[in-house]
């Protein structure tokens, strides 16, 4: 059964180092005898390759399309890229401690389309999910969740097809957190927007998801500003 990324794990390139230095290297100011920087509020997109950007230039996958366009809306908040090639929820599971080490203000959650392509019992799907959104609120009862919709090929039948794009509204709805419906709308099945395998998308296609992604992320960041700037107990 294919996989989002090829079986063989790459070396961790500059992409990998470049996110632990982010996570884990304090902010400071440069000015002598100044006062810490205030740290900007984090989003961080857990996913796989298709977060990743296997395939194309770092800059060029969704999430650093995400982070410009959050940067033209002057709003306060930096992406975190925690995509690994391959992974599947059970995988993203695994290494949320991990990543949840450093504060996450917003966690988008594109996990799950290798447990698809791998035919896994939608079930574990949901429960990895659900096991993710948990850990994530135990530790930061704030922060805002996003899970990202994916759907199978009709290859792997119609049952299993229907149940898996159930999985995802059906985890949103009981963990009451916000749904992208389809991270792959108007970009899967497309071949001018996929490389040669037809599963990784190309930089246009990246901009795409981008496109589909900050339809559901804009209103919740400038939600989450908003409540920021306005004092507590004051009119907005």
């Amino acid at each position: 059964m294919k996989s989002l990324a090829p079986h063989a794990s790459p070396r961790p390139g500059l992409a990998f180092w470049l996110l632990v230095l982010f996570l884990f290297l304090p902010s400071f100011s440069v000015e002598a005898g100044a006062p810490p920087a205030v740290s900007p509020k984090r989003v961080v997109f857990l996913g796989d390759s298709l977060t990743a950007g296997l395939g194309v230039d770092v800059e060029e996958a969704y999430p650093a399309c995400v982070q410009r366009k959050i940067t033209a809306a002057g709003l306060p908040f930096v992406v975190v890229n925690a995509g690994v090639s391959g992974d599947t929820t059970a995988g993203g599971l695994r290494r949320v401690d991990w990543i949840l080490r450093q504060p996450v203000d917003v966690l988008v959650v594109a996990l799950g389309g290798n447990d698809g392509l791998r035919g896994l019992t939608p079930a574990l799907t949901r429960s990895n999910l659900s096991a993710i959104i948990d850990k994530a609120r135990s530790l930061y009862p704030k922060a805002r969740v996003l899970v990202a919709g994916m759907r199978m090929p009709p290859s792997m039948g119609p049952d299993y097809t229907k149940e898996f794009k159930a999985t995802f509204p059906e985890v949103a709805r009981e963990k009451h957190v916000g749904l992208i419906p389809f991270l792959l709308e108007g970009v899967g099945g497309n071949p001018e927007l996929n490389q040669a395998d037809q599963i990784h998308p190309t930089p246009e296609g990246h901009r795409r998801i981008g496109e589909t992604v900050w339809a559901t992320l804009k209103p919740l960041l400038e939600a989450s500003a908003a409540a920021v700037a306005t004092p507590s107990g004051s009119s907005p």
